[in-house]
């Protein structure tokens, strides 16, 4: 495989765009961002105990695939006609499972900044800087702290994320280069209106103002369906989401991935990539490149970019929160 360096080499003087998937998040900090820490941190009340058999009876601890096993049983029970109590009881824990996820993030989530040091936001500022856009599936704060740190090198590094005056997103109306493609926990809408929050002044921080607005049932825009058709549908309806998608569309020349494993579930985010102007994708793969995961990951990619040039190259290679490698500037 590909080195990043040799990745960098390769795509020099085109517009790239970036993908970026758990694994940017899982680069800082793995015990935090991953679904097994999720699950134990996590609390569905009543049902907290029966939920949790279900993770383990399928040996698994991801979430949206609980999910979706459990409208897969929606669909067969309501099939025979007899149970609507039993699928209303599944229902509303499919409903517990998704906002839980919410609520667990945000608590689980580094409170402040600062629990980040510089020298880590340097490196993740000069990464993010090698890309004209970037696209995010992340519902974490660490890229949107890293490019907000304007203090820190590289001094060029600007980007826009379409906000303007009171936290609002403008839309069309700005130069956005910075997408939540899933949404993410400082994003919500007031009222039909798109907004952000900010650390203020007196020291309320993101994290705070998140556990604030749950605390009155008004949860983040956040992308968790099950599957790839119920996650387009919330995008397509969704003003600021179905924009950032309609940009995935509209990249060319080069797009690459990182710490994502091309799993099915995000299929509506690959075929929009297949139908924009991208020839060529850089994936990044994690270990042993000849495991069944990244045999998987691989033969999924292949599939879903059949228009265009795939690559690989090594994730272990990529500079963002540890040095490892110099990044080289794209823009």
């Amino acid at each position: 495989m590909k080195s990043f360096a040799q990745v960098i080499k390769e795509i020099e003087g085109q517009k790239v765009s970036l993908l970026l998937g758990n694994g940017f998040s899982q680069a800082w900090d793995y015990n935090i961002f991953n679904y097994k820490n999720l699950l134990a941190s996590a609390n569905f009340g009543s049902r907290d105990q029966a939920i949790k058999s279900i993770f383990h009876k399928l040996g698994t601890y991801d979430f949206e695939a609980v999910m979706q096993t459990m409208i897969s049983s929606i669909y067969v029970s309501q099939s025979f006609n007899e149970y609507p109590v039993f699928v209303k009881g599944i229902q509303l824990d499919a409903e517990k499972l998704n906002s839980t996820l919410v609520t667990t993030i945000a608590k689980t989530h580094p409170r402040l900044p600062s629990n980040i040091t510089n020298e880590e936001y340097k490196l993740a500022r000069k990464f993010l800087n090698s890309f004209n856009k970037i696209f995010t599936l992340n519902y974490d704060l660490l890229m949107y702290w890293a490019r907000n740190k304007s203090e820190l090198e590289p001094d060029n590094f600007t980007t826009d994320d379409g906000f303007r005056a009171h936290l609002t997103w403008t839309g069309e109306e700005a130069n956005q280069n910075v997408f939540f493609l899933h949404g993410g926990l400082h994003l919500y809408d007031e009222g039909g209106v798109i907004k952000k929050h900010a650390y203020t002044d007196n020291g309320e921080t993101i994290i705070d103002k998140v556990k604030a607005n749950l605390d009155r049932r008004n949860f983040p825009i956040f992308v968790a369906e099950p599957d790839y058709q119920k996650k387009l549908d919330k995008i397509l309806h969704n003003p600021y989401l179905n924009y950032c998608y309609t940009q995935l569309g509209n990249i060319s020349d080069s797009l690459v991935i990182y710490g994502h494993s091309m799993d099915e579930t995000d299929t509506h985010i690959f075929d929009k990539v297949g139908k924009s102007g991208v020839r060529d994708v850089y994936i990044s793969i994690y270990g042993d490149a000849n495991s069944t995961e990244n045999r998987r990951t691989k033969a999924n990619a292949a599939s879903y970019f059949e228009s265009c040039n795939v690559h690989f190259y090594e994730a272990e290679s990529t500079p963002i929160w540890n040095d490892s490698t110099t990044v080289v500037n794209l823009t």
